[in-house]
């Protein structure tokens, strides 16, 4: 007598197809997810750094006098700058490293509004100024004091 082995059987292709394409989706979810981490963890380091600039100004306000000119800029942080009316006055370098560039390797914009008054921004991921994703802590605040 004849015994019957019995018979393997593979995966069709449909099936092999159907995991493929449930792979490919959950790999595509994963990315986007990821991705939009990626643009928020920026966003967020970029706020941060200006805050660390921010700070550097106010401290070197309270030495000077007043903030860093428009024509200074950040760098007035890091190197007393030569047109100052009283040199003796600087106490820096109010900041222990270089001025670093926003996360996206931009340098940060710089501008003297009054003399206590200034702004500092990235252009964000674009790198355009004045477009949507810029990011302007100055700007949202005042945003979210009108409620928009």
């Amino acid at each position: 007598m004849k015994t019957r082995r019995p018979r393997r059987r593979g995966f069709t292709l449909m099936e092999v197809l159907l995991v493929l394409a449930i792979l490919v989706v959950l790999g595509s979810m994963v990315t986007v997810g990821y991705l939009r981490l990626q643009v928020n963890a920026n966003k967020d380091a970029a706020r941060a750094q200006i805050g660390f600039l921010d700070d550097a100004i106010q401290n070197y306000a309270l030495n000077i006098g007043s903030c860093p000119t428009t024509q200074q800029g950040l760098e007035a942080l890091r190197v007393a700058p030569s047109d100052l009316r009283n040199p003796a006055k600087w106490a820096g370098p109010y900041l222990s490293q270089a001025i670093p560039p926003d996360p996206w390797g931009q340098p940060y914009q710089y501008e003297q509004i009054s003399a206590e008054e200034f702004r500092i921004w990235s252009n964000g991921p674009d790198g355009q100024q004045g477009s949507e994703d810029d990011i302007d802590p100055a700007r949202e605040r005042q945003l979210n004091a009108t409620g928009q």
